[in-house]
C-alpha cells in the first residue's frame, strides 16, 4: 500500500490545487449529464421538455444524496483514519459503504417505478409535459443502482489520493453523454427518450471505470470480508455522511415545493403554469454548476484536512480553512458578475429564448435568484469543512439551514409578490444563513487555534507514527 503522508507534509496551496481542482471538474463533469440533456433537450424538444426533465430531477437527486451519503462518509472516515494512524478496518468501512450504495439505488428504482406516474404528479408534472416525463424517467431510473454506486466510489477514490482518477472515469461517461445527444435527439429521432439513453450509457462507462480503480486502491485492500457490513463500522461512515445526505435532499424538497408552487402562482399569473417551471430548471441547472465549483473546493481539500485534523496537526487546518473560504469567494464573485450582467446569455444557451414571455421572465427571475450564491457557496464549504473533520453534529444541521430558510420563505413571500416571490427567497434565506454561519465558523476557529501544538505538530509527527499510519 502506498505511503500518503505527504498530506501532512507538503505546502497547504499545492496540496489543494492537486486535489481540488480534479474534484471540480469531476462535479462540473457529473453536472454536464443533465445540463447536457437540458441543453440539447431545450433546443430539440422545446421548453415543455425542459420542464419534464425538471420533474425527474428531483428523483435522481435523492439518489445523489444517498450515494454521497455513504461515499463521503466513508471518505472522511478514511482520511481521518488515515491521519490517526488506524487503517485496520478502513477496507470493511469502504466495502460496507458500497455495498449499501447499490442496495439503496435498488430501492429508488424500485419505489420509481411502482409508483409511476403518481409521483411524477406530486412532485410538479402538469398535463403538458407528465407524457415526457414519464419517457425520460423510466430508462433514467433504470441505471439508478450503477449510476449512485459509480458516485460513491468516486467519493472514495478521491480519499485514496487519486483524484485525477476519478475525474478521469467521470469524463469518459460525460464525453460519450455529450456526444449521444445530439446523435439520439436530432439523428435517430428519439426526443427525450434519446436524452435519457445517452446518458445512462455514460454512467455505465464511468461505473465501470470506477470500479476497475479497487482491484489496487492506494490505502486499502478489498476482499470478500470487505463486504460484509458491520454496524460498528457503518456508524460512523453514515454519521458524517449526513450532512451530504441532507444536503441533497433539502435540494429534492426545494424543487418539489417550487414546482408545486410555481404552478400554482404561475397559473395564476400571466405567463401560465409551464413558463416558470421551466425557467426554474434551468435557474437551478446554472445553480447547481457554481455550487458545485464550490463543493468541489471543499470536497478536494478533505482529505487533506481530515488527514491533518487527524494527525492534530491544527495549524495546517487553518490554513487549508482559509485558502478553501478564499477560493469560494473569487468564483462567487466572477459567477455573480456574469449573471447579473450576461442573464440573455445563460438563458440562451438552453434554448426557447425565442419565446419572449419565456424569455422576459427566465431573465428577470436568474438575476434574482442568483444574486447572492457568493453566500451560498460559503455556507456549504464550510459545512463540508465540519464534516472533514469530523464534527457531524455541527456539519448536519449546517448544510441544510440554508434550505429550510429557503423552503420557508419560499411558502411565504409569493403570497405577497406572486410567482415572482418563489425567486426572491433565495438571496433572502441567504443572508440569513450565511450570518449563523459566521457565528459557528469564528467558534470552530477559536478552537482549533487554542490547541497550542498548531503547525508544530508537523515537526513532531515521529517516524514510529510513520510507519504505524502505513500498516
Amino acid at each position: 500500500m502506498e505511503n500518503i503522508n505527504y498530506l501532512g507534509t507538503e505546502k497547504t496551496g499545492t496540496l489543494l490545487r492537486k486535489f481540488a481542482i480534479p474534484c471540480i471538474c469531476s462535479l462540473i463533469i457529473s453536472c454536464l449529464y443533465n445540463i447536457v440533456d437540458q441543453i440539447f433537450v431545450g433546443n430539440g424538444v422545446g421548453y415543455l421538455g425542459n420542464a419534464a426533465t425538471g420533474v425527474i430531477f428531483p428523483i435522481t437527486v435523492i439518489g445523489w444524496g444517498l450515494s454521497l451519503f455513504f461515499g463521503d462518509g466513508a471518505a472522511a472516515v478514511l482520511s481521518v483514519s488515515l491521519g490517526r494512524g488506524r487503517a485496520k478496518d478502513i477496507h470493511q468501512s469502504v466495502g460496507g459503504a458500497i455495498l449499501s450504495s447499490f442496495l439503496s439505488g435498488l430501492v429508488v428504482i424500485a419505489i420509481a417505478y411502482l409508483w409511476g406516474d403518481g409521483l411524477l404528479r406530486l412532485i410538479g408534472a402538469t398535463d403538458a409535459n407528465i407524457q415526457m416525463a414519464h419517457d425520460y424517467g423510466v430508462i433514467i431510473f433504470a441505471m439508478m443502482p450503477f449510476a449512485m454506486t459509480q458516485n460513491t466510489l468516486a467519493s472514495i477514490i478521491r480519499a485514496d489520493g487519486s483524484p485525477k482518477y476519478a475525474m478521469g472515469a467521470m469524463l469518459i461517461g460525460a464525453i460519450i453523454n455529450i456526444i449521444g445527444d445530439p446523435v439520439a435527439i436530432f439523428v435517430l429521432g428519439l426526443g427525450i427518450r434519446g436524452a435519457a439513453w445517452a446518458t445512462i450509457l455514460g454512467q455505465l462507462v464511468s461505473f465501470l471505470a470506477c470500479a476497475l480503480y479497487f482491484r489496487h486502491p492506494k490505502t486499502f485492500e478489498l476482499s470478500a470480508e470487505s463486504f460484509r457490513p458491520k454496524a460498528s463500522l457503518l456508524k460512523p461512515v453514515m454519521a458524517l455522511g449526513t450532512s451530504s445526505l441532507l444536503t441533497q435532499l433539502s435540494i429534492v424538497v426545494i424543487t418539489v415545493i417550487n414546482n408545486i408552487l410555481l404552478v400554482k402562482y404561475g397559473a395564476q399569473s400571466d405567463y401560465g403554469a409551464d413558463i416558470p417551471l421551466a425557467a426554474f430548471v434551468v435557474i437551478m441547472k446554472l445553480f447547481q454548476i457554481v455550487l458545485n465549483v464550490a463543493i468541489g473546493i471543499a470536497a478536494g481539500a478533505q482529505p487533506i484536512v481530515g488527514y491533518n485534523y487527524g494527525a492534530k496537526q491544527y495549524g495546517r487546518v487553518r490554513e487549508l480553512l482559509k485558502l478553501m473560504i478564499g477560493w469560494t469567494v473569487v468564483v462567487g464573485l466572477i459567477c455573480t458578475a456574469l449573471f447579473e450582467l450576461l442573464p440573455g446569455v445563460f438563458i440562451r444557451m438552453f434554448g426557447s429564448a425565442d419565446d419572449p414571455a419565456y424569455y422576459e421572465f427566465a431573465v428577470s427571475c436568474l438575476r434574482i435568484y442568483l444574486a447572492l450564491i457568493l453566500f451560498t457557496c460559503v455556507q456549504k464549504v464550510c459545512a463540508i469543512f465540519l464534516q472533514s473533520i469530523g464534527k457531524a453534529q455541527a456539519a448536519a444541521p449546517l448544510s441544510v439551514l440554508r434550505d429550510v430558510l429557503l423552503i420557508l420563505f419560499s411558502l411565504l413571500v409569493p403570497t405577497v409578490l406572486g410567482v415572482t416571490g418563489i425567486f426572491w427567497a433565495a438571496p433572502v434565506a441567504d443572508v440569513l444563513a450565511i450570518l449563523a454561519t459566521a457565528v459557528v465558523m469564528i467558534h470552530v476557529w477559536k478552537e482549533l487555534s487554542t490547541d497550542n501544538r498548531g503547525s508544530r505538530q508537523t515537526k513532531r509527527y515521529s517516524a514510529k507514527d510513520s510507519a504505524t499510519a502505513r500498516s
